[in-house]
Parts: structure tokens; sequence; C-alpha cells
């Protein structure tokens, strides 16, 4: 992996308490218009599940699954902009995270059979890797967008890095390479701007 990719994967501020905005991550832009997808290809996808505590090492997804997982994420990206931006958020993203939720039932159901009598199971599709992973993200995401930390929510400020974090105190960055990006390109700045008459 190159070097500026290797220091974009580590997560962003906020990520280890947040694995929805490590998703929204996933997706990278990097200086000198190289772009990475942690969630790329169905070996990539079940890697980052698998490292979320989110699938079994051996979950196989197909592309269809993997395409679905991308499309959730561009939803998320969708919704934390709007809300970094204090804009209104696009209906088909709330639609979209609202549908990850409720394709896994919160409670096992009631169930009885003449071979074990009363008991509790969940139903299918709660055995489905992709529909808990899925959901597991798009409830994370909604307790962020709800909960206190959502006012510490920004983008970096480090183009072109398009990931978000939680702000602590001043800082706009997700990471130190992007940090030091930014204070270049301001110094930068003050060295070549033409002097005042």
């Amino acid at each position: 992996m190159h070097e500026d990719v290797d220091a974009a994967v580590r997560p962003a501020p906020g990520a280890e308490q947040y694995p929805a905005l490590d998703f929204a991550n996933s997706a990278m832009a990097l200086p000198g218009g190289q772009y990475t997808d942690l969630l790329g290809t169905p070996a990539s996808a079940d890697r980052w599940l698998t490292d979320h505590d989110l699938a079994p090492p051996d979950a196989g997804l197909a592309e269809m699954c993997t395409s679905q997982l991308r499309s959730l994420r561009e939803q998320v990206r969708s919704l934390l902009a709007a809300r970094v931006a204090g804009v209104p958020a696009l209906p088909t993203a709330v639609a979209a995270v609202n549908d990850a939720l409720t394709r896994v039932p919160t409670a096992a159901l009631l169930l009885w059979d003449e071979k074990t009598g009363p008991h509790r199971a969940a139903p299918h599709p709660v055995n489905q890797v992709l529909d808990h992973a899925m959901a597991a993200l798009a409830a994370n995401a909604a307790d962020l967008l709800t909960g206190p930390d959502a006012a510490r929510l920004t983008a970096c400020g480090s183009p072109p890095c398009n990931r978000f974090l939680l702000r602590h105190g001043r800082r706009h960055w997700c990471s130190t390479r992007c940090g030091d990006r930014a204070r270049a390109a301001r110094a930068y700045a003050r060295r070549t701007r033409p002097p005042d008459d």
C-alpha cells in the first residue's frame, strides 16, 4: 500500500466509538488524485467487516452484497455531510438507513414446536451476515447523528481528504498527515502572497 494510503487508513478520531464513522470513511480521496475503497471488492469488504466484528472471517460476500454495502455507505456519508453542513438530509438517505435498521428484528420471537416446546429464536433473515452488518452500521450512524457527539462531527479540513471525524478542541483533521498537509499549504500561501501596497 502507498504511504499516503497507510496514513489515511488509520481510523479518524471518533471511529473507535462509532464504527459507522469508519464505515463512511472507507472510501478515501488521497493526494495526487488517488482514491482507495476499503469495500471495493468482496474480499476487501469481507476483511473490513471481519476487522470490525460485524462478520465471521468466512462470510464470503458476493459482489451483489458488497454493492449493497457500498450503497449504504454513500447514504450514510450523505447524512453525515448534511449534518456537518447544517442542511436537511436527502429523504432517500434517511430511507436507506431506516431500511437497513428494519431488516433485522430487534427481539427473538416466541416459537413453539412439538420437539422443543416453547422457545425464543430469531427468525430468518437474522442469520444473514450482510443484514446484521448493515443494521448494526445503520443503528450506529443513527446513534451518532442523534446523540451528544453529533455537534462534534466535522469533515476533515485538508483537501482533498473526504473523511469525517469527531472534532476534539480545535482539531479539524482526520490524521496527522492531513494536519501537516494543511499547515504546509497555509505556510506556502503566506510565503507566496504578494506584498501589500
